[in-house]
Parts: structure tokens; sequence; C-alpha cells
């Protein structure tokens, strides 16, 4: 008979954060797939676990995963932890549920802490809707054309950011999508949790006049404000947005949505206004 694939959050800094459940199931498994063998070594330490471990991260996880469906295949239950969160929430899995499920195997999620989350109750930002979108992209041009796709979303923006790209990164949210409301939650749950609001420029001055920015950071931008209606021609709108610094195909695609049209409304309407 198969085993069972665990997904087990973990904490995201106060080892406390985690549940009777995960405590039970980690005890209970075969074997735990970790990203860090040391890091969750720590935890099991924490809570009096011996269980034997097994790295998987992104660099081995293609060949790892067949290799832990196999176990479990054999009936071993397996249980599966990234460094600190929910599995697969900006980590590595997604390869080895995919195997356990095309499989036959079980796979049951064992819910806990999470960064993205933790940061957005705490955030004063909008909670009603909200967009996770991992980490933002390294490039600024990447992350500039990423900023312009969301530009017009109504919904609170979720970002993981490294500390070394974060004064980056706001700057980029200032040039894009000027002055929303942001929150940088760095260091959540641990000794220096810290939480700063204000706009990206605001942020960007508190944190850039310290010597090093360190720790975890977890980045929210507030939804954009619903925009005027815009009846006016098509061809000055686009125009306008070009003016600003947008490409044409930009320009047409925001638009487009704006307007609740299609790209081909667009474009159509831009030969009529010829």
């Amino acid at each position: 008979m198969p085993g069972v694939l665990y997904l087990v959050a973990t904490p995201i800094g106060n080892l406390e954060d985690i549940t009777y459940r995960a405590v039970r199931v980690l005890g209970e498994v075969d074997l735990v797939a970790c990203e860090d063998t040391r890091e969750t070594r720590k935890l099991l330490d924490r809570y009096g676990i011996r269980k034997p471990t097994i790295s998987y991260h992104e660099h081995n996880e293609a060949e790892r995963a067949p290799e832990l469906a196999a176990r479990m295949l054999a009936g071993e239950k397996v249980a599966l932890v990234s460094d600190a969160g929910m599995p697969l929430v900006s980590d590595p899995g997604y390869r080895l549920v995919r195997a356990a499920i095309d499989n036959g195997i079980s796979v049951e999620p064992i819910p806990g802490a999470s960064a993205a989350l933790t940061a957005l109750a705490a955030s004063g930002l909008p909670t009603d809707v909200f967009r996770f979108g991992g980490f933002l992209p390294p490039k600024t041009g990447q992350r500039e054309r990423l900023l312009q796709t969301l530009e017009d979303e109504q919904a609170t923006l979720i970002f993981y950011e490294a500390p070394h790209r974060i004064l980056e990164a706001l700057e980029t949210i200032e040039s894009v999508l000027g002055p929303r409301p942001v929150v940088v939650a760095r260091e959540l749950t641990k000794i220096h949790e810290e939480i700063l609001r204000g706009t990206a420029a605001q942020v960007h001055a508190l944190l850039a006049a310290r010597p090093a920015i360190k720790g975890e950071i977890t980045l929210l931008i507030g939804k954009a404000t619903a925009p005027p209606a815009d009846d006016g021609p098509v061809k000055a709108a686009v125009e306008e947005l070009v003016r600003a610094g947008s490409e044409r195909m930009q320009a047409i695609k925001q638009v487009a949505r704006r307007r609740g049209l299609s790209k081909r409304e667009v474009y159509e309407r831009l030969l009529d206004e010829r």
C-alpha cells in the first residue's frame, strides 16, 4: 500500500509558530525531505524529533522527486518541508507533489505560518483581494515591465524581496506606480521584527539611511485606485502613455485594460481615428 506525502508548514522565524499536528506528523513519518537539512535539524531538535532527513532543493529536485515517489510507493511516509513557511510557496516541491499525484499517492497539506499572509494581516492595506507574486525580478527592466502589467490591478500586491535589492525595488515602484501606499515587513516573528509603512519614496528614505539592510523581507503595495471614466480618443490616450515612457504595445494594452476593451478593439479604434 502506498505511503503518504505530507506538506508541512514550518515557522517563518519564531520556532514556537508550529502546530501540534505538524510536530506529531514530523515525529511519525519515515523521512523528512528538507530544503536545507541543517535548518530543519534545528527545528527537529527543538521538539526532540529524531527522524532521518534528506535534501530536496531547487538544484536536485528533478532527480530527487522520482526517488522519493518510489519510496512512498513502497509504503514510506514522507514529510516535505522548506526552510520557512509552506512548502511550494516560492520554494521547491511542485515536482514531488506532481509525482505523488501521478502515482496515486495521497498528498496531505499541514497548514501553518506564511510570511505573505502574516505581512498582509499586519500591513493595514486592504485584505479583501490580494495577489501574491513571489520574488520580484532582479533586473530593473524586467521589474518595470512586471509592475506595468499590474498598474491597474484592483488588489493588494505581495512580493518577497532580497535585502540587497529592496532599495532598487522601491525606486522602481515609485517610478512606475507613483505614490502608492507601500509596506515593508522585515524579519517577521523574529527578535528584530519591523513593519515600515508609507509611500515607496518614504520607505526608501528610511532604509537608505541605514548602514545595512538585513533579514527576510515581504513587500506589499496598495491596490490601484479605480481609473476615472475615459471615453476620449483612444489615439490620445495611447500617445500620452508613450510620451510618459511606455512602449507602444504596452500603452495599447494599458488603454485596453482601462476601458474594458480587447487589444483588437483598440487597434480598430486607432485606425478609425486616423
